[in-house]
């Protein structure tokens, strides 16, 4: 079978973790709303494969939190968490990310400085125009680049795991907190200076500051 086209990084993973990873991000995104329901037969078009892996995609959606119903029933996006619930999750998100910010700090390589470059390029064109869908896709690709670097054990799929349920943050939140939304990319880059200029106290406190 041929991998699932991506608008963002390559992806590496299973099968079941890519369509998994595209369902996620257009959750997050807001190209599929709460309540929307999800059909095997369409979703196995889209993508070109059998309902198999299909399948497996949306039990570990439904395992996450972000779909709802019962399978071989019907399952849908599941609604937005409480406030309460919102709270927490972004304090656990707080912590994963600060835990892998320090853990990568010491071993990080001028390719790890070109990669976020690239992405914080492709965020920059998405702010000039305005385009939240993008911006929301790329900051998601750019907090789990930093996940994903710490080299540590089922950390991105915990991150994962958390992140749909604070979807309004990357989508609806910086539409509301940011007139300008050209200051969400210059956060960004000051999140990769600080690791630049080896200060890592600093770059994780901008990662904890941009998680809300």
């Amino acid at each position: 079978m041929s991998p699932i086209p991506s608008t963002t990084a390559p992806l590496v993973f299973s099968l079941r973790e890519q369509i998994a990873d595209r369902i996620r991000t257009d959750v997050i995104c807001g190209r599929l709303g709460a309540g929307e329901r999800l059909n095997e037969v369409q979703l196995g078009k889209k993508f070109g494969v059998s309902r198999t892996p299909i399948r497996a995609a949306l039990q570990q959606l439904l395992h996450e939190g972000i779909l709802e119903g019962r399978p071989n029933v019907g399952l849908k996006v599941a609604k937005q968490p409480s406030d309460a619930m919102y709270q927490l999750v972004t304090e656990i998100r707080r912590t994963i990310e600060s835990f892998a910010g320090q853990s990568l700090f010491i071993s990080l390589t001028d390719s790890d400085f070109a990669n976020w470059n690239a992405i914080l390029e492709r965020m920059r064109a998405a702010c000039l125009a305005r385009d939240f869908a993008m911006i929301a896709e790329l900051d998601i690709e750019f907090h789990r680049s930093i996940v994903r670097r710490a080299h540590e054990k089922d950390l991105e799929s915990i991150w994962s795991s958390i992140v749909g349920r604070v979807r309004a943050h990357f989508r609806d939140t910086q539409k509301e907190q940011y007139p300008d939304a050209m200051e969400i990319y210059e956060e960004h880059v000051g999140i990769i200076q600080s690791f630049k200029c080896g200060d890592v106290k600093n770059a994780v406190a901008l990662l904890k500051e941009k998680i809300c």
